[in-house]
């Protein structure tokens, strides 16, 4: 199936990520032209020679997603750079830290919403107008099976993966009229260094990644594994694609169980 999606400009948070590479990658694939954003040069310098991309293909820009000006900066140096912007993946995200209640503070969750909600948001607002104005394009968060599936102890993660689906799905409808189709995708857990640092947080030390991937991935109904990240990045490649153009608000699960539990 040809998802149309050659020559279009596609702009990515947190590009360097196992899920976000996984992206700029499919979508390089697809013969798009890819803006990333990434929290260091370095990080950057060492991902483009492995992309095969053709010249002009990508370009990659570093941006705090913390601050709302560097947000803007991205959004703005990307159009500039390739002249527009079609499509737009907030894909940045943080998986805070796990707590009991009692022992949370603001500023944990503070940083757990800047990057899964106040940044996604930001993201979107300084992107839209190019989108309304062209009155055509796509936008796909990632989000995350959390914000169907609560965990004790992980409220800030769970609270702002619920508060992301509610955001895109506000946004869906507010871009829905001029012809911008806003989705979310919601993968369970994936096979990212994140996924490894969760583990240790949740775990510690009582148990190997093995051991941690049969306790989280034992029920699922498919393959007891942690998802790939090629995975989440095919379902966010046709969320973005005019193959989904009438699919609007809409979280899909890349889970291999949620969505069957619910």
């Amino acid at each position: 199936m040809d998802l149309k999606l050659k020559d279009k400009v596609v702009l990515v948070t947190g590009g360097t990520g196992g899920i976000g590479t996984a992206i700029v990658k499919g979508f390089l694939n697809e013969g798009a032209k890819v803006a990333f954003s990434s929290t260091s040069q370095a990080k950057i310098d060492s991902l483009l020679p492995t992309l095969g991309a053709a010249d002009g293909q990508v370009a990659g820009f570093v941006a705090d997603l913390n601050k709302e000006e560097d947000i803007k900066n991205f959004v703005e140096n990307a159009k500039a750079h390739f002249g527009t912007i079609d499509i737009v993946v907030p894909n940045a995200g943080y998986e805070g830290k796990a707590h009991p209640v009692q022992d949370m503070t603001l500023d944990l969750f503070e940083q757990t919403y800047m990057l899964n909600v106040f940044a996604v948001m930001l993201t979107m607002k300084y992107a839209a107008p190019t989108l309304i104005e062209k009155q055509s394009g796509a936008v796909v968060v990632v989000a995350s099976a959390a914000a169907y599936e609560p965990t004790a102890g992980n409220s800030a993660y769970v609270s702002s993966k619920y508060a992301v689906a509610g955001l895109t799905k506000c946004i869906a409808l507010e871009l829905g009229p001029v012809g911008v189709h806003v989705n979310y995708v919601c993968p369970g857990p994936v096979d990212t260094p994140m996924m490894l640092r969760i583990e240790k947080d949740f775990f510690g030390d009582t148990m190997t990644h093995e051991e941690a991937m049969a306790m989280l991935a034992g029920t699922y109904a498919m393959d007891k594994r942690y998802a790939k990240p090629e995975e989440v990045a095919n379902a966010v490649l046709y969320l973005a694609s005019e193959v989904s153009s009438h699919t609007a608000g809409m979280g899909m699960h890349v889970d291999s169980k949620v969505s069957a539990a619910s």
